[in-house]
């Protein structure tokens, strides 16, 4: 009688599917130890009539292996399926264009369209009849399943498709990883409009929030025990010192770095993917990490001398520099070439940190969300990418925040007269000698204040650039 209510169905579904993956595993456990190695699932699923290639069973173990011995046992087997399974229902709830719970061969055509693969109506058919166990020439959610069993499912188009992070957020610091585009961004030419609204909505996000960024960089360098600068005090000092403009100083080359670092870095992660030799859709989270580290090295290597005049721009006095090539040229006459790469090395070595924080934190988050409430669609909606790309910003920010500022402070210390050379370690020291640990997290509040505004902004500009450039939302 138990079994009548929901709660009693609900009880039967999950007895049901522990008994199918029960007399699954003993089906594959082909020398009956109690676990699964590549060798019992190539036999067994080959018994069963799924051939998977050695790279395809070494990814499900690896995926599944929570006690990395090697092998599969009973519930690292459930466990990996379950969560392979959820993973299935979006990509069925992707195809399954009319919503009627079955995929005919027009839907199949239209998903493939839509990646970019152009397929005729017979070869679909011929698809559709490989997974049809029924003879209806249609798929349910239940054949789909069987079908792609232990089929390993990475990237799916829809996960990558509405998860874009650093495409879309710009905090004024670039050093995120590069997004993934899917096939069909990527053949339609989509992924350089992504890029180019991605850099107008950096652009309108870093003009509002100069402001707070200019009073961090001040902060940075000439904030101290015995010059304990507030924020309203800041504000005061810049705007007395050089009218309501000067709270500006520096945007101009900050927003002109935008495309050059962007564009560099996104054809140097490509580059890199390639080196690395995996599959351009197949690119696991340290792979990503290598590969987007490596890019914004490079990216920054390229720009970085406009890192150095952006600091000069903003610390500089009224009436200093006449504008940005004056500046250029001043450094340049007095300094020498040396001075546009101060700081070069703590700036590089703040990549890892933020990039390896920023991302692990969002893949976290992103795949805590899809296991839990992606049901049928990988769409997150507004307020909770949001939510994401602020958390793993801020985590990854707060990470590198002492190398920035002995960047900064290396970029800024040229220009002071008589100022004796200073290195990374020797700055270090001196902060914490003098400040404490308090020393290298100066100007983190401005810092923090500009985040949710930057990332607010540059959503909202971004959709809008997106819609002009005709980027197409699903």
């Amino acid at each position: 009688g138990g079994g009548a209510g929901p709660c009693g169905r609900s009880l039967c579904e999950a007895s049901e599917q522990d008994r199918r993956l029960r007399a699954l595993f003993q089906k594959l456990d082909v020398n009956r130890d109690g676990a699964l190695c590549i060798h019992d699932l190539a036999v067994g699923l080959g018994r069963l009539g799924l051939h998977r290639t050695e790279l395809d069973l070494l990814k499900i173990v690896k995926a599944g292996d929570k006690d990395l011995d090697g092998q599969l046992d009973f519930e690292e087997f459930v466990h990996y399926l379950q969560d392979h399974e959820k993973k299935l229902r979006l990509v069925f709830k992707s195809l399954d264009k009319k919503n009627d719970g079955r995929i005919d061969a027009q839907e199949i055509v239209q998903s493939l369209r839509d990646l970019g693969v152009k397929i005729s109506e017979q070869q679909a058919e011929k698809i559709l009849k490989s997974m049809d166990k029924n003879g209806t020439m249609t798929i349910d959610w239940n054949e789909w399943r069987d079908y792609h069993l232990l089929h390993p499912v990475e990237n799916i188009p829809e996960i990558i498709l509405y998860w874009k992070h650093s495409t879309i957020f710009d905090v004024g610091e670039n050093l995120t990883v590069p997004d993934e585009f899917t096939v069909e961004e990527r053949q339609t030419g989509m992924w350089w409009r992504h890029l180019v609204a991605g850099g107008g909505a950096g652009a309108v996000s870093r003009t509002c929030t100069a402001p707070l960024d200019r009073l961090k960089v001040l902060m940075q360098v000439h904030a101290s025990r015995s010059n304990n600068m507030c924020i309203v005090g800041g504000f005061t000092q810049m705007i007395r010192e050089g009218g309501p403009r000067s709270l500006w100083r520096g945007n101009g080359i900050n927003v002109l770095k935008i495309a050059p670092e962007s564009a560099i870095k996104f054809m140097a992660y490509e580059q890199i993917k390639r080196f690395i030799g995996t599959d351009q859709e197949m690119l696991r989270i340290h792979e990503r990490l290598l590969a987007g580290s490596l890019a914004g090295a490079i990216a920054q290597s390229s720009i970085y001398p406009m890192e150095v005049l952006k600091t000069r721009m903003a610390l500089r006095k009224t009436g200093q520099y006449s504008g940005m090539l004056d500046c250029a040229k001043n450094i340049l006459m007095k300094e020498g070439m040396a001075a546009f790469y101060k700081g070069y090395i703590p700036n590089m070595l703040g990549i890892i940190p933020y990039a390896g924080i920023d991302l692990a934190v969002y893949e976290t988050l992103k795949n805590t969300w899809l296991q839990r409430y992606a049901v049928n669609s990988a769409d997150p909606g507004v307020f909770v990418l949001l939510a994401c790309g602020t958390i793993s910003s801020t985590c990854g920010q707060l990470a590198s925040y002492p190398l920035a500022l002995v960047r900064t402070r290396m970029q800024a210390q040229a220009s002071v007269e008589g100022a004796p050379e200073v290195t990374m370690r020797g700055l270090f020291k001196h902060i914490l000698k003098t400040e404490g640990a308090f020393g290298l997290y100066r100007g983190l509040a401005p810092n923090f204040m500009k985040v949710i505004p930057a990332v607010s902004i540059s959503y909202v500009v971004y959709e809008n650039l997106k819609m002009t450039l005709g980027v197409q939302s699903r």
